[in-house]
């Protein structure tokens, strides 16, 4: 398994519940949800390689665009 970097993140109680709610909804830890949707929001934007996920059809052209690019070099 990768290494993980341990790091403080602080959100209002509204925030924290909400994200709490989510990660029981799908079965995570919150540090899991918490993962999960910053990792996902980097791939989306292209700030991180994708790793093999599956295109989404919702995805907007300027974030394929941008995973184009970082495949490309």
């Amino acid at each position: 398994m990768a290494e993980r970097k341990p790091f403080l993140l602080r959100v209002d109680p509204e925030t924290f519940a909400a994200l709490q709610r989510w990660a029981a909804d799908d079965l995570r830890s919150m540090n899991g949800q918490a993962e999960f949707l910053l990792r996902r929001a980097l791939q989306d934007t292209g700030r991180l390689p994708d790793r093999g996920r599956r295109p989404d059809p919702e995805e907007p052209e300027a974030a394929k665009e941008a995973t184009r690019r970082q495949r490309a070099g």
